[in-house]
């Protein structure tokens, strides 16, 4: 009887808890060379990158906000985060969520690791927190590394917003972090996807390139012209939506969905793996993933959720296109053109040294067509073209400025002045300063695919 008493003890006492087990699995993962060399990348690389680019007489204009990087230092973390949701945040899931089981199948050590934990489910959970708690170290360095580059090399100097409205220093930052933080959520999905793969796929190649391929596919998805209900029901929308948290006012329908949906990716896929993680067989020593059992267990319900959102999504849009069309409308074009000329406007006449107007002294139309009028002005090209009208105070004359805009599917576009010469029609203005970048020249928007009030 004593002789079982103490056997029991001894198991007992022998079981390691989920954070003595978390911390062994932390220090694992920092032992490994690239999981060092990619802190270090992350949390020095974009501040150097950031700071270089901004001295540069030639800026990344083909990028969100980069043609503000030598004006303000908040623009910098922008580019950096549009560029981390393209590629980088991708790759780096890959690299910890993607291997964090199935480094113990190529090394033969889940024998050991089941003997001194005697938990799988404790396993998992370790696991699993460990390689977040790495992403989210990677993902913190990114954002304060291009943060503090930009600041350094440039300054803490008001932001120019999505919609040609200009943010304090203050307002910006605010919305830089929120942006930053939005993307957590698509990014913890790519992680569980990784999470998912590695246990289903074991030592196969495929386990660690998961979440880029899902990713990758998503990207392309993103880039043709889905339907808005499709497209808001990706995990990654996210990745693209943050941009609206930058329009007056804030376009955060898009974004919200598109959060919730990246969470609740994140939950299912991570369900998933706990499922096929506790049903492996340990005991078979050459074992080699379970494929077969991921394409049956794991791919329905993913499916389900997406055909799930898709529903959800067309049905609580008030537009019935949503659940068929691109979400890109004429009159979407036009507001959107002219309220940006209007915000842009004004920091033209604030550059010039004119007398101050307002934007509702300004009642900028703008009166836009695709294809010449040849064809509906919908859906995404870069066909459309604008004419903008405004008028000033105390002059009768109408002013015009013609714009040529490439309209990309995710609503994006770039307006590119095509005259008359003295308010779009060349890149810089004279100023009593000296030669300055015409605001009015090029500018950032977008249309809000989503709708937010039925047509009457």
């Amino acid at each position: 009887m004593t002789a079982t008493t103490v056997n029991e003890r001894a198991v007992v006492a022998s079981r390691v808890s989920v954070p003595r087990c978390y911390r062994f699995e932390l220090v694992k993962l920092f032992a490994q060379w690239r999981i060092r060399l990619l802190v270090l990348a992350c949390w020095i690389t974009p501040a150097l990158f950031v700071a270089a680019v901004s001295q540069q007489s030639t800026l990344p204009t083909d990028t969100l906000f980069g043609r503000w990087m030598d004006a303000t230092g908040w623009a910098g973390p922008l580019v950096m985060l549009g560029f981390s949701g393209t590629w980088a945040l991708p790759l780096l899931t890959s690299v910890v969520a993607g291997d964090v089981f199935a480094s113990e199948d190529r090394l033969g050590t889940w024998r050991h690791l089941l003997v001194v934990v005697r938990s799988p489910r404790r396993i998992f959970v370790a696991k699993s927190l460990a390689g977040l708690t790495v992403i989210l170290l990677l993902v913190a360095g990114l954002a304060c590394s291009s943060t503090v580059g930009g600041l350094v090399a440039v300054g803490d100097r008001p932001l120019v917003g999505l919609d040609g409205h200009v943010l304090a220093p203050a307002d910006a930052a605010g919305k830089v972090l929120l942006a930053w933080l939005c993307v957590l959520a698509p990014t913890l999905a790519l992680a569980a996807i990784g999470l998912l793969g590695s246990v289903a796929l074991g030592r196969s190649p495929m386990g660690l390139l998961l979440p880029a391929v899902v990713a990758l596919a998503m990207q392309l998805a993103q880039m043709l012209p889905l339907p808005v209900a499709v497209r808001l029901a990706l995990p990654s929308y996210a990745f693209i939506a943050w941009n609206g948290l930058f329009a007056d006012p804030a376009q955060v329908g898009p974004l919200l969905i598109g959060i919730v949906v990246g969470l609740v990716w994140a939950v299912l896929a991570t369900a998933l793996a706990y499922l096929l993680f506790l049903r492996r067989d340990f005991t078979d020593l050459a074992y080699d993933g379970s494929g077969r059992r991921a394409l049956t267990t794991a791919l329905p319900p993913l499916a389900g959720l997406v055909a799930l959102t898709v529903t959800a999504v067309a049905v609580a849009t008030p537009a019935p296109a949503s659940f068929t069309g691109s979400g890109i409308e004429q009159d979407k074009v036009q507001r959107s053109v002219a309220t940006a000329f209007a915000h842009l406007y004004r920091l033209q006449t604030e550059q010039l040294n004119r007398p101050g107007v307002t934007e509702a002294q300004l009642r900028a139309t703008a009166a836009c067509n695709k294809g010449d009028g040849q064809v509906a002005a919908e859906g995404p090209g870069n066909d459309w073209r604008c004419v903008v009208s405004w008028h000033l105070p105390g002059v009768e004359t109408t002013g015009t400025a013609i714009y040529q805009l490439d309209v990309t599917a995710d609503g994006r576009f770039v307006a590119d002045g095509d005259g008359p010469k003295d308010v779009n029609g060349y890149f810089l203005v004279r100023t009593p300063a000296g030669d300055a970048p015409n605001p009015l020249w090029q500018f950032d928007a977008n249309v809000e695919l989503l709708s937010t009030t039925p047509k009457g």
